[in-house]
């Protein structure tokens, strides 16, 4: 019997578990009782981004930028698009380098924007650069279910 995925709360970081099916029929939290996928990416600190990254059970995508980087901003909009699109498939999770140098330092970010996937707390793919939806959807898609 398949018991689903649990997922953290990017409202207030309660655990749930949501039955398979069921990601894209709007679940709310048991805790908070927000949504659960609300199609965009989840603002992560110091605070959550190990926890965030550990008790997920969904791949989590992350999007290490800074406000000053031009190239971050200019691929925000498809990075919140891709949220949108494939948000019930994995999470999608930005942290600000700047407010947060030391999470970003222990992940090797050299350069930004830098998208890391992680599934199960463990680094699986990474990409440098800022990407234009149709190649950042092409990225994505070759990692989801």
């Amino acid at each position: 019997m398949n018991s689903g995925k649990q997922v953290v709360c990017p409202h207030c970081d309660g655990l749930n578990r949501v039955p398979d099916g069921k990601r894209d029929q709007g679940p709310r939290c048991g805790h908070c009782h927000r949504p659960l996928f609300d199609g965009h990416p989840v603002e992560l600190s110091n605070a959550n981004f190990e926890r965030f990254l550990a008790k997920n059970e969904l791949p989590v995508l992350v999007d290490f930028w800074a406000p000053w980087c031009g190239p971050c901003r200019q691929m925000a909009p498809a990075y919140g698009q891709a949220a949108a699109r494939y948000g019930t498939r994995l999470r999608f999770a930005k942290l600000d380098t700047e407010r947060h140098p030391d999470v970003a330092a222990r992940h090797g970010i050299r350069g930004i924007p830098t998208l890391i996937l992680f599934d199960g707390g463990r680094e699986r793919d990474r990409i440098s650069g800022a990407l234009p939806y149709p190649q950042l959807a092409s990225w994505v898609e070759r990692h989801v279910d």
